[in-house]
């Protein structure tokens, strides 16, 4: 006897849009932020475990389609976004993105996500993380140059994780700075809206950089950057995009995600090959120094890595039992025999037949 209905293997968790916001707003969203920070902690902690892979990138005139996969032997995890700055003046997303999470023994898949929200929550919590090991102690300022679909994660992550307690916000459009200062308000950070990137860095401990513009730009220029400042470099992710001035990176102690990926697409595209970073797992492992004084600047060359959406999609599956923030889609073809995939198609035909 043949079953009609598929086996709970072939039932896929499914988190739509509408339940990730569920989700989020179920557990508070400065819990998320710091939850998801020491999930993405402990993964950094167990790297050398991981494959590892620049991410596959599809260029174009317009923007950029990627994949970017990985895998701990376990639990494989592979994320499609893209980035196409253009978009917004079209009335849509710069950054779009989904995964997914399958086992490695069977290869079948065990959880589906959006992940345009869920990618800004855990470049955020990167952001944090990163920051925990290489800001200056007691940092409570910091500068938000570039205050899009970003800014206001980034702000909550510092928040929540490092004790964060001043906002001073730059963008170059008026109407960007505003709508974060208006997001923000009411969270219990100080918000102050600023008419340059100069202003808005002065006084700051941490200075995050965050703009879309696909292009070899400069943000920052090295007389802006004084000593003992940690900058999270967030916005160059791709060739041809940067935003610090080449001079500030030489004045810089370099800290990156996976040094392949990051000489491809981060500020240190501008620099020689063999200029000098070091991988941020190493600081979290306590394998290499971070912030060795007050007056080091210290520099997280941040173009997100597969190992993050790893550990996001990992946060999320932990999180869903016991809610209903997810549907189960019914996703792979499960004939009863394994062998006879064509009798299932003809039974469903004689199964409308009947009906």
């Amino acid at each position: 006897m043949f079953s009609p209905l598929p086996s709970a293997k072939a039932m896929v968790p499914f988190v739509s849009v509408d339940n990730m916001m569920r989700l989020v707003h179920h557990l508070g969203i400065e819990t998320v932020l710091a939850e998801l920070t020491d999930t993405i902690e402990a993964d950094f902690r167990r790297w050398e475990s991981f494959d590892k892979t620049p991410r596959v990138a599809s260029h174009s005139r317009d923007g950029v389609i990627e994949l970017m996969p990985t895998s701990d032997g376990r639990v494989y995890s592979f994320k499609y976004v893209n980035g196409h700055p253009k978009n917004t003046a079209e009335g849509l997303q710069t950054v779009t993105a989904f995964g997914l999470l399958a086992e490695v023994s069977t290869g079948y898949p065990a959880l589906l996500t959006e992940m345009t929200i869920l990618t800004a929550l855990r470049t955020a919590a990167t952001s944090a993380m990163a920051a925990r090991h290489l800001a200056p102690k007691g940092a409570r300022t910091m500068a938000m140059i570039g205050n899009g679909a970003q800014a206001e994660f980034q702000a909550l992550a510092m928040k929540a994780v490092c004790g964060i307690d001043t906002i001073r916000l730059y963008d170059i459009d008026l109407r960007a700075t505003e709508k974060a200062a208006r997001n923000l308000d009411g969270s219990g950070l100080q918000i102050l809206s600023c008419r340059s990137a100069q202003e808005a860095i002065e006084g700051a401990e941490i200075v995050t950089t965050c703009t879309a513009d696909k292009q070899f730009a400069t943000i920052l220029t090295d007389n802006m950057v004084g000593a003992g400042v940690h900058i999270n470099a967030i916005g160059g992710d791709c060739p041809g995009k940067t935003e610090l001035h080449r001079d500030i990176l030489k004045r810089s102690d370099v800290f990156v995600e996976y040094p392949p990926q990051t000489r491809i697409e981060g500020e240190i595209q501008q620099m020689a090959p063999d200029f000098p970073v070091t991988e941020l797992w190493k600081v979290v492992t306590g394998e290499a120094q971070g912030r060795r004084d007050a007056r080091q600047i210290t520099l997280f060359d941040s173009v997100g890595f597969a190992i993050e959406d790893f550990s996001a999609l990992r946060y999320v599956r932990a999180r869903l039992p016991g809610t209903d923030f997810y549907q189960n889609l019914d996703m792979i073809a499960d004939p009863d025999d394994p062998r006879d995939l064509f009798g299932m198609l003809l039974r469903a035909k004689e199964n409308e037949e009947t009906i």
